[in-house]
């Protein structure tokens, strides 16, 4: 074992394997694909059972390790764990404006993305999986999408599972995007209605800033500007904890007076900018409706849902509603890390030849051992998909839970531990 670097109570390697865009076309182009092994100082020789880390998303790269890091804490205890950067996101080849340009159309990048769901990122895992360690089994840990690819895993190379854990990532296993978001818009309301009856002063505050930024062009950091339906994003992270806290104490210090009169402050600019930005995860906004799909298009869902719901109907002198992780067209027109993939993203919605995710037949004769945090008031995954998912998995052991937001994993070590002691029959 060869320790790229240390940190306290912690060793970590990294590695970096090259595999095909098209796992259907080995001999085609290739990209590359990196995962951190991180064991714990003392164990660096040690023959552990191995643990793959898959991450929320779409889009997101693996946590990066930390001596504090809850869940990782936990896993060290008894696991060499990989942290992979699916394909696109991290140090793994990625996949953003700056290297998509190499394609003449948005055709071009739509066909190029299609291979970056949970099928490809799954074949990816078990190229790694033998890069390691051979015909040896690991387990999986799968937070939120990367439950859904957990599942994916399930059925289409249960034989490299040798257990599987997911927190909040119980997909449905047949439900397309408009089921999705049609479930997803009253989720968010009710997040709203949490959030206004905490702080019931903000109502007059959010109005505020919505009005001053229809009045003004306001700018971010960045020299982008905050529009008004970009300010109503800001609820995409209502579902995890303490978000409602953060959101809170920045419309505290949301305006100040300047010489030209009331103004949005520098405080609030800043602590805006990196919710309603896709510059560090463009692929969540490219995909976030294709991971849903299953032979048909997606034709922007949460944006056509949307009617359905004036709840969200920004009129003067309404009532602000945040809405959640709906990425609707206009965000392609006024978020400059998404502006050169608007084509792209088209092509996207419009796509109608997605392969199946989920063998149904594979699930229902699973062996192997599989439990899932389902969080009761999950913002982000339907509880009642992710229930119906559960009795379609032989074996699946859920735990339903109210105890913890989204983000539970990352908050309380308790999770993981839960869940191991699950499949083993210990709890």
């Amino acid at each position: 074992m060869t320790i790229s670097y240390r940190s306290p109570g912690i060793a970590c390697v990294d590695h970096s394997i090259e595999v095909p865009l098209d796992h259907d076309d080995p001999t085609g182009e290739e990209i590359s694909v990196f995962g951190r092994e991180v064991v714990a100082s003392g164990n660096e020789n040690a023959d552990l059972p191995w643990l793959l880390f898959l991450q929320g998303g779409p889009g997101g790269k693996a946590t990066r390790p930390a001596p504090a890091a809850t869940w990782l804490r936990r896993a060290l205890r008894e696991y060499r764990v990989l942290l992979l950067d699916q394909r696109g996101t991290g140090r793994s080849t990625p996949a953003n404006r700056q290297t998509l340009a190499r394609f003449d159309s948005g055709d071009q990048v739509a066909d190029y993305l299609r291979h970056f769901r949970a099928d490809s990122i799954v074949r990816d895992a078990e190229a790694f999986r033998r890069h390691l360690i051979g015909d040896r089994p690991w387990s999986v840990l799968g937070q939120s999408f990367g439950g859904f690819c957990t599942l994916t895993y399930l059925s289409i190379a249960p034989e490299g599972l040798a257990a599987a854990f997911v927190t909040g990532g119980l997909v449905g296993l047949d439900a397309g995007p408009d089921e999705v978001y049609r479930a997803l818009y009253p989720r968010v309301l009710r997040k709203n209605t949490e959030y206004f009856a905490r702080y019931p002063q903000d109502e007059s505050i959010v109005r505020s800033v919505f009005d001053h930024l229809a009045e003004h062009e306001v700018l971010l950091p960045t020299g982008e500007r905050l529009t008004p339906r970009r300010f109503q994003t800001l609820g995409i992270e209502f579902g995890k904890t303490s978000t409602f806290d953060r959101l809170h104490y920045l419309l505290e210090e949301a305006f100040v007076a300047s010489p030209g009169g009331r103004d949005l402050s520098d405080t609030f600019r800043h602590g805006v900018n990196d919710s309603v930005s896709f510059a560090t995860d463009p692929l969540y906004a490219l995909l976030h409706e294709s991971i849903y799909c299953q032979g048909g298009a997606s034709l922007w869902s949460a944006h056509r849902l949307r009617r359905e719901f004036p709840e969200f109907d920004l009129d003067e002198g309404s009532s602000v509603r945040f809405t959640g992780e709906m990425i609707y067209p206009w965000m392609f027109e006024e978020d400059p890390a998404l502006v050169p993939l608007r084509a792209a993203a088209e092509a996207l919605a419009a796509r109608t030849d997605w392969p199946s995710l989920y063998d149904h037949d594979t699930l229902s004769h699973n062996t192997v051992p599989v439990a899932a945090a389902v969080y009761h008031d999950d913002m982000y995954v339907d509880r009642e998909l992710s229930l119906q998912t559960a009795e379609q998995v032989k074996g699946l052991r859920t735990w339903v839970t109210n105890e913890h937001e989204h983000d539970g994993l990352r908050m309380d070590p308790g999770v993981l531990d839960r869940l191991i002691a699950m499949t083993r029959g210990e709890a």
